[in-house]
């Protein structure tokens, strides 16, 4: 028989400043070896960059010491190791690019923005000291997540890219608001799905073993349907798309418990998606490259072939099981080799051995995040690190499987690996929110104090007087005289009831 025994939770920043130390060396040996391998000789700035990036990395955990020290201390290194591997990456495809003449300085930017996600996380760990403060704002998250949504369409203001009108332009900057949206969104989901949980999970018929919702109540499991749908329609974006309607449709199962909300909001989706392919020529053409990439046809179709993903699946053959090594391959012969495709060139320099690893690390930070859902106390804190796990884990699965054409390719980022300032800022967020939910999650309970405070007089007892029907007052007129039975006294005249 399984016991469980009271022990002591420590708060683990040894732990973590320990796992923090492979995890820079890892992002700086790549960084080094990538120099190595393409020009022979080490990065001139590898110096800089080694310290720079212990720098940020130990000024956040210095942070967490201060504002959140029982946070769980695997989350940071795992996002630290993957940050470093994917700069290491975008700085080899600027090699790669500068050998044949083209100059590119995407690292530097990256690292720039790296910079500024990881001070936007200490930022938030400061300023948010309970995450239960988001709550009260359940309703403006809504409003404010779908004013980023359809920022885009907004003429002058957005911008299309690759035929995908999910950037805005402004003072000079490129910026993608669906990254901070699903963040926004997700705290909205949480608000809203803890308030009406009893009402989505058991009210509604029961058919063939399913319990199938109340009409009325389909009313936001519908909108958040259509806001997807129009989103791929008008944006033209499946992968922002089918992220929002894929982490609705899971908060509202971690909510309530019930399959057929996964079965009703999966027929959702898969009905508008083909009825988007078959209407709309833009989706069609998506399909057309997932079902037919090896179609010369189609491979040699300008614009909208399927030359950047056959050009990504060589890649990958090519690594094979241990990869070419860093700085050796030829990554940079991908188009967006340093963003959308960044996972066919790791495979390519790193193998499927070094692909699984990175997989594996973002195993651990979802799991991570799942174990901060199953340890905090509040519905809002496990609907909102459940939702952001999941928003981790469902973004890896839809960019590798777009890459190796198990689903339709997306234009999705992958999370802290790919080159982009509005991803970066989104997923380091993610980080900072999973830290501030564990720190509450790991935290020891306030011991239970019985009896009074220290210090004060304990007032006396009550005593029940022949005369009086209540403890201390007095018998009322009419009132009768209490029985000596104990049974009655408890159930009234007749005993037990």
């Amino acid at each position: 028989m399984a016991t469980i025994q009271p022990h002591r939770v420590r708060p683990g920043r040894g732990v973590e400043l320990a796992l923090l130390v492979p995890a820079l060396l890892l992002g700086l040996a790549a960084y080094a070896l990538t120099g190595l391998g393409v020009t022979g000789e080490l990065p001139g700035n590898v110096v800089g960059y080694g310290v720079g990036m212990a720098a940020l990395a130990l000024g956040l955990h210095v942070v967490l010491r201060w504002r959140a020290p029982y946070a769980d201390p695997v989350i940071l290194p795992v996002a630290i190791a993957l940050n470093g591997i994917g700069l290491a990456m975008i700085y080899r495809v600027d090699l790669g690019m500068v050998a044949r003449g083209r100059e590119q300085d995407f690292a530097t930017r990256q690292l720039g923005w790296t910079t500024v996600a990881l001070l936007l996380a200490a930022g938030v760990l400061v300023v948010l000291r309970d995450h239960r403060t988001l709550r009260r704002y359940t309703y403006t998250a809504m409003v404010v997540g779908l004013l980023l949504i359809v920022l885009p369409l907004i003429p002058g203001l957005g911008a299309e890219i690759n035929g995908a009108r999910i950037w805005i332009r402004f003072a000079g900057f490129s910026l993608q608001p669906a990254e901070i949206g699903k963040l926004v969104l997700a705290v909205f989901f949480a608000g809203y799905l803890v308030t009406n949980r009893d009402t989505l999970a058991l009210a509604g018929p029961k058919v063939l073993g399913l319990q199938l919702p109340r009409i009325r109540d389909l009313g936001p499991l519908v909108l958040a349907w259509a806001v997807s749908i129009s989103v791929l329609v008008l944006e033209r974006d499946l992968g922002t798309s089918l992220l929002f309607f894929g982490l609705f449709v899971a908060m509202l199962y971690l909510a309530t418990e019930r399959t057929s909300w996964v079965v009703i909001g999966l027929g959702l989706f898969l009905g508008g998606a083909v009825l988007a392919a078959t209407t709309f020529g833009h989706v069609a053409a998506r399909f057309d490259v997932w079902l037919n990439a090896l179609d010369p046809e189609i491979y040699n179709r300008a614009p909208g072939g399927s030359g950047q993903l056959v050009g990504g699946l060589f890649g990958l053959a090519g690594g094979g099981l241990f990869g070419t090594g860093w700085g050796k391959g030829r990554p940079d012969l991908v188009p967006y080799a340093e963003s959308d495709f960044i996972v066919a060139s790791l495979g390519e320099e790193l193998g499927l051995t070094g692909l699984l690893a990175i997989l594996l690390c973002y195993l651990v930070l979802a799991e991570r995040g799942l174990r901060t859902a199953i340890g905090v106390r509040d519905g809002f804190g496990k609907l909102l690190a459940g939702g952001l796990a999941f928003v981790v884990a469902f973004q890896c699965f839809i960019v590798v499987g777009g890459i190796t054409r198990i689903i339709p390719l997306t234009g999705l980022t992958t999370p802290f690996l790919a080159y982009g300032g509005s991803s970066l800022l989104a997923n380091w967020i993610i980080v900072a929110l999973l830290l501030r939910i564990s720190d509450d999650a790991r935290r020891p309970a306030p011991d239970l104090v019985l009896g009074p405070p220290p210090g004060t007089t304990t007032a006396p007892l009550p005593v029940r007087t022949p005369g009086s029907s209540r403890a201390g007052a007095p018998r009322r007129e009419g009132e009768p005289e209490p029985s000596a039975d104990p049974t009655e006294r408890i159930a009234g005249p007749g005993g037990v009831r």
